[in-house]
């Protein structure tokens, strides 16, 4: 495949908004193709060399692209630093500067395999002089590209692809080019996806022999699991008719969900709750889980929560967020903020795949293979019947450090659902029952100009929520309090990369900021209750026609939910959920709020 037409296909991507007009032009793009190229193309098209779990960076910073820009074009740095500040886009202003430059076709035309092949020795050039090599790649490619390639190609190593595709849309599109398009086909193949964690083993065993193919996509350790996530509800009677009147209650811990990867020989692979390898920020779980852990490979999850080494209770979250991308004092840091891993299931043990089975099952499994010791542990469990018993172990729970407790389904059918949010599991707080005090993750899409003491930096953040159905983000308020100096200061770098000189294609607002950013930066956030709103447009129309909510009063927590991709953020069906479970649903209709300043 010639590059060129996967730009054309982007720039198509980049025109639309509408999710079935993208899945038209992906359907198109990827029908004609075969492996290798197919993975390369969903890779590419994700923004990635590899599967996010892999980590594989290119390492390009906006000042190594612009002199490589400046290169191939022939214009000096200062001149292209200028242009993109007018453009607000690296990547188009090398588009515009090809375009003008007029150059003839040329007789060695970038295909897909190619860049593919130089992007990946961008990414593997490390150490001294690399910086240079990966400058002369660049430029090189530039140097042979048409203006709609090189616009592209600037992007992808920046990381600003914007052609708003992402792996739901994927999976749609796969699914009218490999099966019939139905919803089963679909289900079949997220499932997979789910399990797997790779759009190229999924598109590879497609083509090799259609949907049977996927039932040959098992676990392997070294490669994560898509983790299965909880709901709520309102109240404990409310959780114990979901579960029919018998659960099994976990302690709810505030830390870091851990999937852990132990291979036979003892090698240990950590992933986060987003699927990032996070192995290197907790050496003592990297030494300690082959200990615990006595059957062997297996797959296991849990929560890591910071530890007092004196007392052995359970400390803030704050503290072990402190761990989490630390590259330095890792010694230092493993002896100030001790953690414990508690776990709290398993989906693989020796050879034997136990996803599958019921939670009970798995419990039985879990609690045969672990070792408990001082940094890895069984997470407390009780089977309740009562709410009675749900709520002393709910308080026995929070007296021991947690924030809540976790109920899970033991019926028939309770295996791990990965990647799927649902009943079988859910989450409580004791302030669930006392208006909408609980948190919400919002995803940053804009930020707004700061005034008086915040004059010259943000002073406020437009948030959205996901909705998977429709593969959006959309906005349910306004934040700027809860940031103190440092934490404001600490944003506009945090945000960078995410700049976008227009609203994406996957976000939607009625509210308009002075600076839009792709999806990308998750802020846990607390308000005093969700209302109805005509400007913001989360969960658009689950209440009243062409009517969003908004949360009132926001107010961010001081929490930086880094562990969370965008579309872990809280989803519009939970915002629904949690609009009709606050207190006064039960007595009147809250009043619609009045439209936000823009």
């Amino acid at each position: 495949m010639r590059f060129s037409e996967l730009a054309a296909a982007y720039e198509r991507l980049e025109a639309t908004k509408k999710r079935l007009e993208m899945r038209v032009i992906l359907v198109e793009m990827l029908r004609p193709l075969r492996p290798p190229d197919l993975g390369r193309v969903l890779y590419l098209s994700q923004g990635m060399l590899r599967p996010e779990y892999e980590g594989v960076e290119l390492g390009v910073a906006d000042s190594l692209a612009r002199k490589a820009v400046a290169l191939a074009t022939h214009v000096p740095e200062a001149e292209v630093a200028r242009r993109t500040k007018e453009v607000g886009d690296l990547g188009s202003t090398v588009g515009r500067l090809l375009e003008e430059q007029s150059r003839l076709a040329t007789d060695d035309p970038l295909t897909v395999a190619g860049v593919y092949h130089e992007l990946e020795a961008i990414a593997a050039a490390k150490g001294a002089g690399s910086q240079e090599v990966k400058v002369r790649i660049l430029t090189d490619l530039l140097g042979r590209a048409t203006p709609v390639e090189g616009k592209f190609l600037v992007r992808f190593v920046l990381g600003t692809l914007r052609v708003g595709v992402r792996e739901m849309t994927i999976l749609d599109a796969l699914t009218e080019v490999y099966a019939d398009g139905s919803k089963p086909a679909r289900l079949r193949i997220e499932s997979a996806f789910n399990l797997s964690s790779d759009l190229r083993l999924i598109a590879d065993a497609l083509v090799e022999g259609g949907l049977a193919s996927l039932d040959r996509i098992g676990l392997e350790v070294g490669r994560p699991v898509r983790p299965m996530l909880a709901e709520r509800e309102p109240s404990l009677d409310e959780v114990l008719k979901r579960m029919d009147g018998r659960a099994a209650v976990e302690y709810k811990y505030d830390g870091l969900r851990v999937q852990a990867h132990i291979a036979r020989d003892g090698t240990v692979r950590l992933f986060s709750r987003r699927l990032e390898e996070t192995s290197a920020q907790f050496p003592e779980l990297v030494r300690d889980l082959p200990k615990a852990v006595t059957h062997l490979p297996a797959i296991v999850e849990g929560e890591c929560v910071p530890i007092d080494p004196e007392t052995d209770e359970i400390r803030p979250f704050q503290e072990v967020s402190r761990r989490r991308g630390r590259k330095h004092d890792l010694e230092k840091a493993e002896s100030e903020i001790p953690v414990c891993l508690f776990l709290f299931d398993v989906l693989l043990s020796g050879e034997t795949a136990v996803w599958e089975k019921d939670l009970p099952d798995r419990r039985a499994v879990l609690a045969s293979i672990v070792r408990p010791g001082e940094r890895v542990r069984l997470a407390t469990q009780r089977v309740v019947t009562t709410t009675e018993e749900a709520t002393a172990f709910l308080d026995e729970a929070i007296a021991a450090g947690g924030e809540g407790l976790m109920a899970k389904s033991l019926a028939v059918g309770s295996s791990y659902h990965a990647g799927a949010r649902g009943f079988w599991w859910i989450k409580y707080k004791r302030d669930y029952t006392v208006g909408l005090t609980d948190s919400i993750d919002g995803v940053v899409v804009g930020g707004f100009q700061g005034r008086g003491r915040r004059a010259g930096q943000y002073g406020a953040f437009l948030l959205a929520s996901y909705d998977p159905a429709k593969d959006r983000f959309e906005s349910f308020c306004k934040v700027g309090t809860g940031f103190d100096d440092a934490a404001m200061a600490a944003m506009p770098p945090r945000l960078h990369r995410f700049l976008a000189p227009e609203k994406p294609p996957e976000v939607e607002s009625g509210i308009v900021p002075d600076q839009w950013f792709r999806p990308g930066v998750v802020l846990e956030v607390r308000g005093a209750e969700l209302t109805l709103s005509p400007v913001h447009r989360a969960a658009l129309g689950a209440i009243r026609p062409e009517v969003g909510f908004a949360l009132r009063f926001p107010r961010f927590t001081g929490r930086i939910r880094e562990e969370k991709g965008p579309t872990d953020a809280t989803t519009a069906l939970e915002l629904v959920e949690m609009y009709r479970s606050q207190v006064r649903q039960a007595t009147a209709e809250p009043a619609e709020s009045p439209p936000e300043k823009e």
